[in-house]
C-alpha cells in the first residue's frame, strides 16, 4: 500500500498539473470508487462539475484537492490507485474508474484502480481539512509536528513501537515498508516495549523515521511492482536504497547478517538479528 513519499510524490505532480483549472465534467465508471460519497456518482459528478482546482494537499496517507465552492475532493490510494495525467482520447485504462475533464481541454485526470481499495469523495466545506480525516495525526514531514509531542506521546503507549509507528492517529504516513527501514537504521526491535525507551532513543527513532521519508520523496516513492505510479505514470526508485525491507536472507548493509523476516500483522517485518537484536526483559532502547 502506498505510503508517505508515494502519496506525497502523487500530490506534488497534482499540484503542479492540476491547481488553477477548472472541472468540465466527472465521470464515475464504477461506483465502488466513490463508494465512500454516500449520496452516490450521480451527486458526485454534479457537485464537481464547473468547480476549480486550488491546491493540492496531504494528511497522512489521504489527499484531498480544496475547491474554490469550499468543499474538497478527498482521495485515498489504497493498494493499487492511480491518479493520472493523460491527453484526451488516450485509449481509457483497464481499470479506469473515475475521469475529470476540465474546461482548458488540457489532460485529464484519470483515477485508475485495479483492486478498487482505494476511492473518492467530496467533503462538504473541507477545504481547508476535511473533517473526515481531521482525526489523523500530522507526519513529521508536517511543519506542524511536534517532536517533543511524539516523543512524549510514544513512551506513554503501552505497545510495541513498530505497532505505535503504524498507529495513524499517532504519527501519520509510516506504514509497513519505512517503519522496518527507521527501526533498522535506529537499531530497535519492532517489538521493543515503547514504555521501555528512553528520550534519547526515542528521539533518534523520529529522526531516522524522518530522513527515511525524505529520502524516499527524493526519489519518487518506492515501486515494487507496476501499481504505484506518479501522475505522469512513472515508477519511483528507493527499492535500489531500501536496508532490510524485502530482503530476508540478505546480508545486512551494516554487519553483514543475513536478514530476517517475521510475522507482523498478516504482514512480515524486516530487521537484522545483530543490529537489531530482539529485547530481552527489561532491556532499554
Amino acid at each position: 500500500m502506498p505510503e508517505l513519499p508515494e502519496v506525497e510524490t502523487v500530490r506534488r505532480g497534482l499540484a503542479q498539473w492540476v491547481t488553477g483549472r477548472r472541472i468540465a465534467s466527472v465521470e464515475v465508471r464504477h461506483p465502488r470508487a466513490v463508494r465512500r460519497h454516500v449520496p452516490g456518482g450521480v451527486h458526485f459528478a454534479d457537485v464537481l462539475a464547473g468547480r476549480t482546482v486550488l491546491d493540492a494537499r496531504r494528511r497522512g496517507k489521504y489527499l484531498w484537492l480544496p475547491l474554490d465552492s469550499g468543499d474538497a475532493i478527498i482521495g485515498h490510494l489504497g493498494m493499487s490507485g492511480q491518479l493520472l495525467l493523460q491527453p484526451p482520447g488516450t485509449a481509457d485504462e483497464t481499470h479506469l474508474r473515475v475521469r475529470f475533464r476540465f474546461a482548458d481541454d488540457g489532460p485529464e485526470l484519470r483515477f485508475v484502480d485495479q483492486r478498487t481499495f482505494g476511492g473518492l469523495s467530496v467533503s462538504e466545506g473541507g477545504a481547508d481539512l476535511p473533517a473526515e480525516i481531521a482525526h489523523i495525526a500530522r507526519d513529521p514531514m508536517d511543519p506542524e509536528f511536534s517532536d517533543a509531542a511524539f516523543v512524549a506521546a510514544l513512551r506513554r503507549r503501552r505497545t510495541e513501537v513498530k505497532r505505535a509507528l503504524l498507529d495513524q492517529t499517532l504519527i501519520s504516513g509510516v506504514g509497513n515498508i519505512y517503519a522496518d527501514e527507521a527501526l533498522w537504521r535506529a537499531g530497535l526491535h519492532g517489538v521493543r516495549p515503547t514504555d521501555a525507551l528512553t528520550g534519547p532513543a526515542a528521539q533518534r527513532l523520529l529522526g531516522h523515521v524522518r530522513d527515511v521519508l525524505s529520502e524516499a520523496i527524493k526519489e519518487g516513492g518506492t515501486s515494487f511492482d507496476a501499481l504505484y505510479v506518479n501522475v505522469n505514470g512513472e515508477s519511483g526508485y528507493f527499492d535500489r536504497a531500501l536496508n532490510v525491507y524485502g530482503r530476508e536472507g540478505e546480508p545486512c548493509r551494516q554487519c553483514g547478517s543475513p536478514v530476517r523476516r517475521e510475522a507482523f500483522m498478516n504482514r512480515s517485518s524486516y530487521s537484522c538479528p545483530r543490529c537489531q537484536p530482539r529485547p530481552r526483559g527489561s532491556l532499554r532502547g
